[in-house]
């Protein structure tokens, strides 16, 4: 299936998508504390879905119950929000998107809810950088496994955790899950070029120990084979048609975090 290229009004439709999952996350962050369910902080994301008219597109996919993927410590990814009430310490990682006038927005990012080990921030610390930096190398020209590379690159040299290996980023636009497949490891300079009109969701998913996984028998819920910790960290971007980078997700387009790697992001969705 060929990747989809997106005109400029499709984007600027996506960074609408892409503001409201980014400001809804925030409202998910702030809000994770101790004592707190996973259930409350799905309520959260449902409540500011309706206030800004916008669809869930988690909801019923593949017949997920939530509009948010709610992950606790060893479950690194696509944990079902429900009554499990957060501790002091723990970490939870979040995966959250919505859909406007059919463009769709997906994230995710990971926190540490109240007294923070420093081991676990860490692991929190070197996936969020991995996936700038996987961002910062999909720049207009580049190829696909440039982002594959860094972001494998930067992991490794942070210390010895387990990347996984069965789920990676994707392609976004009118569908959440598009072509193509990125996988968070790998040589560079493989696959298609990045051109304008791109828009990718770039996720690094790792853990403290191996990166084998296992899946629970919800059918859903991804854990770590040996119950180490996972972290797991989500924008979506584009490159505009001026030939540079906008992360639709991020509140300012990415700007500060794209500017540490001398990179200037599209005025033409901001």
């Amino acid at each position: 299936m060929a990747i989809q290229i997106k005109s400029l009004d499709q984007l600027k439709l996506m960074r609408k998508a892409g503001l409201i999952v980014g400001q809804t996350l925030e409202l998910m962050r702030e809000a994770i504390t101790p004592g707190i369910t996973t259930n409350d902080l799905n309520q959260i994301a449902i409540k500011n879905l309706a206030a800004n008219g916008a669809k869930s597109n988690f909801l019923n996919y593949h017949g997920f119950p939530g509009v948010i993927c709610a992950s606790v410590n060893d479950e690194v990814v696509h944990g079902i929000p429900n009554d499990r009430v957060i501790n002091d310490g723990d970490i939870v990682s979040i995966d959250f998107g919505a859909i406007i006038e059919g463009w769709h927005g997906d994230a995710a990012f990971s926190v540490i809810a109240g007294t923070k080990n420093l081991e676990d921030q860490k692991l929190l610390d070197t996936c969020e950088e991995s996936m700038w930096r996987g961002i910062a190398a999909g720049k207009s020209g580049a190829k696909l496994t440039d982002i594959s590379y860094a972001i494998e690159n930067y992991i490794h040299s942070q210390g010895k955790y387990g990347i996984l290996r069965e789920y990676g980023g994707h392609g976004i636009g009118s569908e959440m899950h598009q072509e193509p497949h990125i996988l968070n490891f790998g040589a560079a300079g493989m696959g298609p070029e990045i051109k304008p009109g791109m828009a990718l969701a770039i996720e690094p998913m790792i853990t403290r120990g191996s990166p084998k996984t296992k899946v629970l028998g919800d059918e859903w819920t991804v854990v770590s084979q040996d119950g180490t910790r996972g972290a797991h960290f989500e924008h979506s971007y584009a490159i505009a048609p001026d030939e540079k980078p906008f992360v639709l997700t991020a509140i300012d387009g990415g700007a500060a975090k794209l500017a540490e790697s001398g990179l200037e992001i599209s005025t033409l969705l901001s």
